[in-house]
């Protein structure tokens, strides 16, 4: 039961914000939360390359908003699954 969300801009401008760390934390929790839906992104990790001013995740030069959209549809499958239970 979760209430739907807009996704996060690519220019969004929060997404400067983030470091190569940060991205390295949240490439974590996406390989960890996507295992369960066949997700599986090795070798995507941040990269050193920046688009106006916003760190880039190697995985297809994906801009960081795609990564945490991604999270967010996931966390929102694992909290709907919970209610199914």
């Amino acid at each position: 039961m979760s209430t739907a969300r807009d996704p996060i801009a690519p220019d969004d401008p929060r997404m400067r914000d983030y470091t190569g760390p940060q991205v390295t934390a949240l490439l974590g929790e996406l390989r960890k939360r996507g295992r369960p839906y066949g997700l599986l992104w090795g070798s995507a990790s941040a990269t050193e390359t920046t688009l106006d001013g916003r760190l880039l995740v190697d995985f297809g030069n994906a801009p960081v908003s795609t990564l945490l959209n991604l999270l967010h549809l996931l966390r929102d499958a694992e909290r709907n699954a919970a209610w199914e239970r």
